[in-house]
């Protein structure tokens, strides 16, 4: 994932609320949203490449999603993020627990920002950071940075967000992550990758023959364990492939 805006609301009756876009490149293969038939408890896509997943949800409310960390400069990796999520919502081992095994051996892994959670908690790790951290309630956002590093598409989609928080649907998450207007020049973040990508990925939706959004996820998660997830999927210019609708 690239982008990811989520509330956190422990103690209410919608406590976990995501939007989230998956960016990658069109020609890497992957499955859209649905059941692993060799773990049916998992709900997730998959990247046919590694193996792993961008975002999903597991049994006992497991929940877990990441983004790469944006450093051209950064050396190959041994090992494919995804397996980080795939990992946490295959284990039943407690958060603590995983967290001791991924803190280990995140070198191992390109930067990344990974997000893990259960009915009862929600935690946030990036890579380049000491230790993980326990969220208490509130609006985040990541996107290639830090946590709620303030990057336009990330301010514009925390505030898109916020807005329909009373009543949550998911065509409504879907609706802000479609915005493909990029930033103003001026705005842009300088992550070394030129001004012309910087201004290409800056929108919340990318598209373009090569590279841009390739999922859309919606994720409303209820009090009483319930989850709702729709995600959208994507090819080259932003062309619609397809919709997955999962009442769990």
């Amino acid at each position: 994932m690239c982008l990811i805006v989520f509330a956190w609301r422990p103690g209410h009756a919608v406590p976990l609320i995501v939007a989230a876009n998956r960016d990658e490149f069109y020609a890497r293969p992957s499955l859209p949203l649905g059941q692993w038939p060799e773990a049916p408890e998992i709900y997730a896509g998959r990247d046919l490449e590694a193996g792993g997943t961008w975002l999903g949800l597991g049994a006992d409310g497991r929940f877990a999603a990441l983004t790469n960390i944006r450093n051209p400069q950064q050396p190959p990796a041994r090992r494919s993020r995804g397996e980080l999520v795939a990992r946490f919502l295959n284990t039943k081992a407690s958060i603590d627990d995983y967290f001791s095994d991924v803190v280990g051996r995140s070198p191992e892994y390109a930067g990344f920002n990974l997000l893990v959670g259960t009915h009862e908690q929600l935690w946030h790790y990036n890579a380049h950071d000491p230790a993980p951290q326990q969220l208490g309630a509130g609006v985040y956002g990541v996107s290639n940075a830090g946590l709620d590093t303030p990057w336009p598409k990330l301010l514009k989609a925390k505030a898109a967000l916020r807005e329909v928080l009373d009543d949550p649907q998911p065509q409504a998450l879907l609706a802000l992550l479609s915005d493909a207007q990029t930033a103003p020049f001026a705005e842009l973040p300088d992550t070394g990758v030129g001004l012309a990508t910087e201004s290409l990925l800056s929108s919340v939706f990318i598209a373009s023959p090569s590279y841009g959004t390739r999922a859309s996820t919606a994720l409303i998660v209820r009090a009483d364990g319930s989850r709702h997830i729709v995600e959208r999927s994507f090819g080259p210019y932003g062309g619609h492939l397809g919709e997955v609708e999962l009442k769990i």
